[in-house]
This record gives C-alpha cells, sequence and structure tokens, in this order.
C-alpha cells in the first residue's frame, strides 16, 4: 500500500512541478508523448496534456471498452459533425519525394524512423519540410501531391 502511495506522491510532484518548468522544457517533454505539436499552443494546454500522460504512464490509461463508451456517448450528443480522418501515409524507407518550387528541385529521402531529411535537416512530418522549403503552411501531403489517388 505504501508503494502506491509512493508512487502517486511522485506523479502528483511531478504534475505540480509541470507549472515551474521553462516552455523549452515542457516542449522537450510534449515531444516525448506526442507527434506534433499543438497549432496555438498555451501553456496551460501543454501542462495539462503532458500531466495526463504522466498519469496515463504511471498509472495505466483507460480500459479501451471506457474509451470506446466515451467516445461513442461523444458522437451521440455533439453537435459538430465529425470530419474525416485525414490519410495517413506510411513510406517506405529509403523512398525520395520531389517537388519543383522556386525553379529549383527539391528532395526529401524517408528515413529508417519515418522521419523526412531535406538538405542534411530532419523533419518529423512533410508539412513540416512544406514550410520550411515554402515559408508558408501547407499540408506537406498536398505540397507533394499526395492526393487521395496517391501520387500525381
Amino acid at each position: 500500500m505504501s508503494e502506491i502511495l509512493s508512487k502517486q506522491e511522485s506523479i502528483a510532484r511531478q504534475v505540480y512541478e509541470l507549472g515551474r518548468l521553462p516552455m523549452p522544457e515542457l516542449w522537450s517533454l510534449w515531444d516525448r508523448y506526442f507527434p506534433r505539436r499543438p497549432g496555438r499552443p498555451n501553456r496551460i494546454h501543454v501542462e495539462a496534456r503532458i500531466a495526463y500522460k504522466l498519469q496515463e504512464e504511471a498509472l495505466g490509461g483507460l480500459a479501451a471498452e471506457t474509451k470506446q463508451r466515451l467516445e461513442a456517448i461523444g458522437a451521440k450528443h455533439s453537435q459538430i459533425k465529425l470530419r474525416a480522418r485525414p490519410r495517413e501515409f506510411h513510406f517506405a524507407p529509403g523512398t525520395v519525394l520531389l517537388r519543383e518550387w522556386g525553379e529549383r528541385e527539391h528532395r526529401v529521402t524517408v528515413t529508417a524512423e519515418g522521419l523526412f531529411e531535406y538538405e542534411d535537416l530532419t523533419f518529423k512530418s512533410l508539412t513540416a519540410v512544406a514550410r520550411h522549403i515554402t515559408g508558408q503552411h501547407w499540408s506537406g501531403p498536398m505540397f507533394f501531391g499526395l492526393g487521395k489517388g496517391g501520387a500525381r
């Protein structure tokens, strides 16, 4: 019993300390748990999501049945129309994506870890690569011509 209390106290302490961490350290934790950063971040949101992940990691998450039940309740009572899930692309390591932009050809290579290399830089997503190339927000798959039917 004291081991459980000790674990809970440790988690409570970690959650409490989130409020004292500088944002670069919070982002480091965020990157550990999530594949991408929020588009419009605020500190409260970032702390809350990390706190949940810390607790989930230490104490376990919701049971699959509970998640399904909560999602069903939410869908039943929500007035927000469901959007289609964004299509995920899975590339074989070594895949090279090409795009002409600004009068030159841009080559992106998929790494063994599923990341994207462009001009000796590594990116987590195609969208990040497209933003780097253009200086503007683009959908990475759209920028590289990956539509519903695959490459164009």
